[in-house]
């Protein structure tokens, strides 16, 4: 356990990423799914020219737009982006706005930033078979992806790390 998946040459990966709340979570979830590469946490949507280097501090301060998230690079062969979209649902509160358990501000909204047409047409078909499940409107909002921000090394991995199943009290 611990030990990052390596990627071969041959290996073909695509990327997807995932807002739901606290992105130590997000990437907890979905570092254990069969078919995923490489989960990397970070942030994405935010205003890029007032804050072209995020950092939690900054991101924290709800000044920023940007969204806690986490990259997720599968191999589509192994698992298709539908089925990370199910883990993706499944995995928070999605009619929550901009928070999630006792975490709250922008940073934590509920968001799908897709990376191609095929994933917002896929993405946004989730959504509403999703929304038949609840009486209250479904908060998750659907993005095209923008340059994504490595988040600092101490937050890579970081349940992992201190050997935590979750974040969630």
């Amino acid at each position: 356990m611990g030990k990052e998946k390596q990627t071969t040459k041959k290996e073909k990966t695509e990327n997807a990423v995932f807002g739901e709340g606290c992105f130590w979570n997000t990437e907890e979830v979905f570092r254990k799914v069969k078919g995923v590469v490489k989960t990397t946490v970070g942030y994405m949507g935010g205003d890029e020219k007032k804050y072209p280097n995020p950092t939690y501090e900054k991101v924290c301060s709800d000044k920023t737009g940007f969204v806690e998230v986490c990259l997720v690079q599968f191999n589509p062969d192994i698992i298709s982006y539908k089925k990370l979209l199910g883990e993706f649902w499944k995995s928070h509160d999605p009619r929550q706005i901009n928070k999630q358990g006792p975490d709250f501000g922008t940073q934590y909204k509920s968001v799908i930033f897709y990376c191609n047409m095929k994933q917002k047409e896929l993405s946004e078909k989730s959504k509403k078979v999703e929304q038949l499940k609840y009486d209250q409107p479904i908060a998750t909002e659907i993005k095209r992806a923008k340059k994504f921000y490595r988040a600092e090394d101490y937050h890579q991995k970081y349940l992992m790390k201190r050997n935590w199943k979750t974040c969630r009290i």
